[in-house]
């Protein structure tokens, strides 16, 4: 049998046909047209899903269900995203919708659990049963796996991890709350950490590197300078670094999971940013010598997570234990 996974973005569906194994052996991609409305936006991706199977030569009968991830908070079990800001849903039938062209169960859930159940059964957390996946990108994303299956709170709305406050009364954050850790170790957090030292150190390389254009900064700008030797630029890194370090000592102390996968684009710098973010976790885990402590490793299966997370929904139990058990990722 095969699953469909949808990736519902605010720009891009992504859709992929997947076996059994977890693998994708189909693929299709449409621009959302978030300026349509939810009925339409549905019909395409129903319509892209149909042809995704076509393409592969799948008929209907030999797909099991249809997994679909999305930003914002689900009703898991009725199938309906209650909001997504990026495409202003409020109350969407997603699972009704969805039936009216493709007579399958439709499974729904948050975009970034779906992120984390990939990462947790088929990527870098393969072979596990309790990990945690942290997106670091625009904000943080999360998602917590716990034997082998999503947690999200009795409301489907819980693992918002880039929303605990690591400073009280610190800087405001966009959920309106002060001294979230998103606000300190997004991309957008370390970007305008950069910002503000470079504008105080126009001798730097930090500065020099964007010729003092400042919007010009990016996450990997002040990695790479810190390369080079600018101690300005190797601050704020190390800042950064402290600001990540609590929020996932946090997590360890609070979830206590086998793995810790980092993902989104600041894991792209690797070893550069998982060495020392090591080192520093280790100060502010609870514990004791001796006692296992989480691991922490970077995210595999890049911007596959969505889709495959997605399908992994219709998995029972037993076969995403068994998936993961026999992952690629397994270490």
């Amino acid at each position: 049998m095969y699953y469909l996974g949808i990736d519902l973005g605010g720009t891009n569906i992504a859709i992929g046909l997947v076996n059994e194994e977890g693998e994708i052996v189909e693929r299709g991609n449409a621009p959302t047209g978030r300026e349509r409305s939810a009925t339409m936006i549905l019909k395409d991706m129903a319509e892209l899903a149909q042809e995704v199977a076509a393409k592969a030569g799948v008929g209907l009968d030999q797909i099991s269900s249809i997994g679909v991830g999305s930003p914002g908070a689900p009703d898991v079990e009725n199938g309906v995203i209650i909001y997504n800001n990026n495409l202003g849903f409020r109350n969407v039938p997603v699972r009704a919708e969805l039936q009216k062209y493709l007579p399958l169960p439709v499974y729904v859930d948050n975009d970034a659990n779906c992120a984390a159940l990939a990462e947790g059964l088929l990527g870098a957390a393969g072979g596990v049963r309790h990990s945690v996946t942290v997106t670091l990108g625009t904000g943080i994303g999360g998602g917590v796996i716990i034997d082998h299956n999503i947690y999200s709170g009795f409301n489907n709305a819980g693992s918002e991890l880039g929303h605990m406050v690591i400073a009280a009364g610190g800087k405001l954050c966009t959920c309106s709350r002060k001294g979230c850790w998103e606000a300190y170790a997004s991309a957008r957090g370390l970007v305008e950490m950069a910002q503000e030292a470079a504008a105080k150190a126009p001798e730097s390389l930090l500065y020099t590197m964007v010729n003092g254009d400042l919007s010009k900064i990016s996450a990997k700008t002040p990695f790479d300078a810190a390369k080079q030797g600018d101690a300005v630029a190797a601050e704020v890194v190390d800042t950064y670094l402290d600001y990540l370090a609590v929020g996932v000592g946090n997590i360890i102390n609070i979830f206590q999971p086998e793995v810790i996968v980092i993902g989104g684009g600041v894991s792209k710098e690797g070893e550069n940013l998982l060495v020392p973010l090591k080192e520093k976790v280790a100060r502010e885990c609870y514990g004791q010598a001796g006692v296992p402590t989480a691991e922490l490793r970077l995210a595999l299966l890049g911007n596959d997570a969505g889709i495959v997370g997605a399908a992994l929904l219709g998995f029972p139990p037993e076969k995403r234990a068994l998936v993961s058990l026999f992952s690629p990722g397994r270490k």
